[in-house]
């Protein structure tokens, strides 16, 4: 039978568990209870492109390398030991992961589309799917795939990875590829060519 010493006793116990709570202690006390930060403010914010206009006229297609960091989200492109552009970039994310090690342009598109991320279109362009693989996603009747846009795109690999204008989270999120800010990709997309080195780096 219970007793009210053991209602007391719970009722107690039940407070007391509440009260760890910063946010119910906040509100018992009266104090104000703590901000909830915004997804955008968790997110590391990545500090902005730099360009040295002084390395500007001695850059060229011709002497040119790029060397990507996975670790820190950047990429630099170069002349010799000295940088033109530090911009920050997304790289591939887990089970995407962006390969590593020594690699050179393979090809060179201005208004690449790719061929297996992208979305599934009515005959009049609307957007019925996105975010489809054409290699998993079956098409909706009526519907056809159009590619993902990558514009300034760079290929480095034969599997389809490469440096091309993407959105930028603040963290590794794209499907392998380099995704380069919109008003950096055009600027690296003139200074290299076809057999670029590029060093993709841990």
């Amino acid at each position: 039978m219970r007793t009210p010493r053991h209602y007391s006793l719970l009722i107690g116990t039940i407070l007391a568990l509440a009260l760890t709570s910063e946010r119910a202690t906040a509100d018992f006390f009266g104090r104000p209870a703590p901000k909830m930060r915004s997804a955008n403010e968790l997110l590391r914010r990545q500090e902005g492109a730099k360009i040295n206009k002084d390395v500007e006229p001695l850059i060229n297609a011709g002497n040119s390398r790029v060397v990507v960091s996975l670790g820190t989200q950047r990429a630099r492109l170069m002349t010799g030991d000295q940088v033109y552009i530090d911009t920050p970039i997304s790289s591939g994310k887990s089970g995407h992961a962006t390969p590593t090690g020594s690699f050179s342009v393979m090809e060179k598109d201005a208004d690449h589309r790719s061929n297996i991320y992208g979305a599934f279109c009515d005959s009049r362009g609307r957007i019925v799917r996105e975010g489809v693989s054409s290699k998993i996603d079956s098409a909706p009747s009526g519907t056809h795939y159009v590619g993902a846009p990558m514009k300034w795109f760079m290929r480095l690999t034969s599997g389809g990875v490469g440096m091309h204008v993407g959105i930028l989270p603040g963290y590794a999120a794209s499907h392998g590829c380099v995704r380069l800010p919109a008003d950096i990709a055009g600027l690296i997309y003139q200074k290299v060519r076809v057999g670029t080195p590029v060093t993709i780096e841990p």
